[in-house]
């Protein structure tokens, strides 16, 4: 099915024929018809699977088809990202797909000056790729406004749910007019983004490219057992010995990041780090550098990493596993993609056991374990059938939110505030 079928005009069309785009993608063959109807859509897809084009396409040629003079801080379509990263990669397609029109494209995030965003928003923008809480920001500030929006989606929603943007979302969507067309994309579907799709959605049509929580075929996943003191040296014998190139590592706090990055360098392994204690610019360029395959590993938390876009990534590391096991399907997400195999793997301490644990539940099946010789850990089997097996495990909870990016001074005061709580 071609992008020209399906009503696109010759300025769209030209556009995605120089993006390289030849047939649709699944979730574009599926959602864009509805979309191209006005229809509110509700699609399961995760990161690298066309979905950007699949809501942003439909959206600039409704923009297109139905003019409007300018006015000055007003918005005509309004697409929301969890992170800053995902916001510019989502400005950037969208430029490329409106080159060939006159329909402007703005974005606005975290991390730079307010003043240096405003002057585009003042002048109005047919369509803003914003940040939740920097758009706020704009809306308190009087320096545009909602009032005229007339397509709204929610990209990676439940990322924005997990980064606790549940009330944010809630605001925006009161600024809003009631009349006007929302879609809503999410790679899981856990219970709170039901509640948010009920809030936000009328009478959607439901686009799947996948089973819910599921991960690709073209993706091996494994675990290494290893005692948490001995993830470092792992980590740098497994990359150096095996030489693996274009390796993305995750880990759970900043502090983590940096001393993988210190390790690997000091072996001679060209790394970099991706945190949010780095600023805008070196995020770019260590970015930037990795897909030049300047460095063979970036190391990052969730919420630097997320909506990262990265062709032909063969290896994702686990350094920590993730507090959520919805965070593994986000993670792995980015290898495996187009039908190239990826690696998936998992470093998991005496500590995590349950963590993974969740994570065969989740995405049903069972990881492959490697004893790496030289780090063998004390037999575990007792332990595994117990957090498969026994109520005290299988009745307990994942962390309902991943503390990714903060510091240990951040989590101190928390665990004082929860200790006051409690009495003690």
């Amino acid at each position: 099915m071609s992008f020209a079928s399906q009503g696109f005009g010759p300025e769209i069309v030209r556009a995605v024929t120089e993006c390289g785009y030849d047939k649709m993608t699944p979730v574009q063959r599926k959602a864009i018809p509805a979309a191209r109807k006005g229809r509110d859509i509700l699609a399961n897809a995760q990161t690298g699977t066309g979905k950007t084009a699949a809501f942003a396409l439909p959206i600039l040629q409704q923009l297109q088809d139905s003019p409007k003079m300018q006015q000055g801080r007003q918005v005509r379509a309004l697409i929301l990202a969890p992170t800053r990263e995902l916001a510019a990669q989502i400005a950037a397609n969208c430029r490329d797909y409106a080159k060939h029109t006159e329909l402007s494209v703005a974005v606005v995030y975290g991390g730079t000056k307010m003043s240096s965003q405003t002057a585009a928003l003042h002048a109005g923008v047919d369509l803003l790729v914003a940040t939740p809480g920097r758009l706020l920001e704009h809306v308190a500030e009087n320096n545009v406004s909602l009032s005229q929006v007339e397509h709204l989606v929610l990209d990676e929603a439940d990322r924005m749910l997990d980064m606790g943007f549940a009330s944010e979302l809630t605001r925006i969507m009161k600024l809003v007019p009631p009349k006007h067309q929302t879609m809503l994309f999410s790679a899981t579907y856990p219970p709170k983004m039901k509640q948010l799709a009920t809030q936000a959605l009328s009478n959607p049509v439901v686009v799947s490219v996948a089973a819910q929580n599921s991960t690709a075929e073209t993706v091996s996943h494994v675990i290494y057992p290893v005692d948490e003191n001995r993830k470092l040296d792992l980590i740098v014998e497994l990359i150096g010995r095996k030489n693996w190139r274009q390796v993305l590592v995750f880990a759970n706090y900043k502090e983590s990041v940096d001393a993988v990055v210190a390790e690997l360098n000091k072996y001679g392994v060209p790394a970099d780090a991706c945190h949010g204690d780095k600023t805008q610019g070196a995020r770019r360029r260590a970015l930037r550098e990795f897909k030049e395959g300047k460095l063979r590993v970036l190391v990052a938390t969730d919420v630097a990493a997320r909506g990262l876009d990265i062709q032909g990534l063969p290896y994702v590391v686990n350094f920590d596993v993730p507090f959520l096991a919805e965070d593994y399907v986000h993670r792995i997400g980015r290898t495996g993609r187009a039908g190239e195999r990826g690696h998936a793997i998992s470093f998991v301490g005496r500590d995590e056991e349950l963590s993974i644990a969740q994570i065969e539940k989740l995405i049903e099946q069972n990881i492959h374990r490697i004893n790496q010789p030289g780090y063998e850990v004390k037999d575990r089997t007792n332990l595994i059938y117990e957090v498969h097996n026994k109520q005290r495990y299988t009745r307990k909870r994942a962390r309902e939110n991943n503390p990714t990016d903060q510091s240990a001074g951040e989590r101190q005061l928390r665990a004082r505030k929860v200790a006051k709580k409690s009495g003690r």
